[in-house]
């Protein structure tokens, strides 16, 4: 409150726009230009936001550290869970169970449509860059033993992917818009799920067979060409399945806990509450996993430990990412520019949904990061959930989300990923992974606005 007293004693409404433009493109910049790491891109832009602003300096670095605390309280400790569980999934070969038995019960016809569930139930529980390396040996197995073009599994399995990872909690970008916008994370997971089916089936199987005339590819010879998985030492097809669906069982519990009877103070109520808290769920998955999915694949003490370990260096960077989030939009909320950003972006229900998607799309595309997108536009946009029934605050989450995923091009390490696993031409890339991020965008801001008209009707 001392800093939102400062800012307003020092700086009209136009001080304070410009301020929050000026903290923008400096982000911006320093990402695309400069390739500077997002998390001191976020911190810079932080500091030139609130200084311009007309805040103190330590006012503007004690609000923003308040905001990296917080954020990463909320949000750390279930990306670390994440991140390792992720690794346990892949390390004991119950990613790879699930997908062989999915595709082995495939004809042609039906498996694009497998590979679009086969990317949405490995995306579920692992972040996206993690799911993409796990994913791309089996896009060109698949490929090549079904003998169909490269797009036609590619395509779908993306977008999967890349649904769960805008839409669906326990990802970082959808659990720091719900931090942010402090949506009920039991409503966004529900109402994710429900637009995130709509949305894989239009930009996964349904655009797979315009992709595949657009860039007529096969697979490219690789390393994996020749399977060299032991079944004897995977987990069954079945505890891997439910392995993967556990946590996201959890969550709906508490969820629908507090549908039916939110005021409740039974033993039972309190108990879907405490199975229901994301931190929870996460750890229950976790250590279910060493059951149902170590143990089957014979893992030992020292291989577990190895496992876990060195599931926690490459999400680092997310960490860090999203603190700096946290902070940045501590920074428009104590400095009142978030206040002025809402009466300049007035707007309730479908309008506001319109401007959420907007804001995180223009970000995307200037930043390459769908989890800078994220953080930054939950910052921008916290007022405007004021008055905001919980359903309508989540799906601001999921339009955000939405426009967290538009348009990948060259700025994002995404990009380079799909271009250089399967030997793309920049051009060929542009019209297979970047144009399904487009469609699976505007297709998930049209999921939401339609499920606002249901909720709002």
């Amino acid at each position: 409150m001392q800093i939102l007293l400062a800012a307003k004693a020092t700086g009209s409404e136009p001080q304070l726009v410009i301020a929050a433009l000026i903290g923008i493109a400096v982000i911006v910049t320093l990402i695309t230009w400069l390739k500077v790491h997002p998390f001191l891109a976020l911190l810079l832009g932080a500091l030139t936001t609130g200084l311009v602003a007309g805040a103190s300096g330590p006012d503007v670095v004690t609000s923003f550290a308040k905001g990296f605390g917080d954020t990463s309280a909320s949000v750390g400790i279930l990306i670390g869970l994440g991140g390792m569980y992720g690794r346990l999934l892949a390390d004991s070969g119950g990613a790879g169970r699930i997908v062989d038995t999915l595709v082995a019960r495939a004809g042609k016809r039906s498996l694009p449509w497998i590979m679009g569930l086969i990317g949405a139930l490995i995306g579920l529980p692992m972040f996206f860059e993690i799911g993409l390396v796990l994913l791309v040996p089996i896009i060109l197995l698949v490929a090549k033993r079904a003998q169909v073009r490269l797009m036609t599994v590619a395509i779908p399995t993306l977008a999967g992917l890349s649904a769960m990872h805008g839409f669906v909690p326990p990802h970082p970008g959808p659990l720091v818009a719900i931090a942010g916008l402090k949506a009920d994370l039991g409503t966004t997971l529900l109402l994710g799920i429900v637009v995130a089916i709509p949305t894989v089936v239009v930009a996964g199987p349904l655009l797979s067979y315009l992709v595949r005339r657009l860039v007529p590819v096969d697979a490219p010879d690789s390393q994996y060409d020749e399977d060299t998985a032991d079944d004897a030492v995977r987990p069954p097809f079945v505890l891997a399945l439910i392995s993967v669906l556990l946590p996201v069982a959890l969550l709906l519990v508490g969820a629908i806990g507090d549908i039916v009877a939110p005021d409740s103070t039974a033993a039972w109520k309190s108990l879907t509450d405490f199975i229901g808290t994301p931190t929870v769920a996460l750890t229950i998955a976790l250590v279910a996993g060493f059951l149902l999915l170590a143990l089957p694949a014979r893992m030992d003490r020292r291989r577990i430990s190895t496992t876990l370990t060195e599931a926690l260096p490459p999400i680092a960077g997310i960490l860090l990412i999203v603190g700096a989030g946290g902070g940045f939009k501590q920074v428009l909320v104590d400095t009142g520019i978030g206040e002025v950003i809402a009466k300049v972006a007035q707007g309730e229900g479908i309008t506001a949904l319109l401007v959420a998607w907007t804001v995180a799309a223009l970000i995307r595309v200037a930043t390459g990061s769908a989890t800078v997108a994220t953080v930054t536009a939950a910052g921008l946009l916290q007022p405007l959930t004021e008055g905001m029934s919980a359903p309508m605050i989540s799906l601001m989450v999921l339009a955000v989300g939405a426009g967290s995923v538009f348009l990948s091009h060259v700025n994002d390490a995404g990009f380079w990923l799909v271009n250089q696993f399967f030997k793309l031409s920049i051009g060929q890339t542009l019209k297979s992974w970047s144009l399904m991020e487009c469609v699976l965008s505007v297709t998930g801001l049209g999921a939401v606005l339609v499920a606002a008209v249901v909720v709002g009707g």
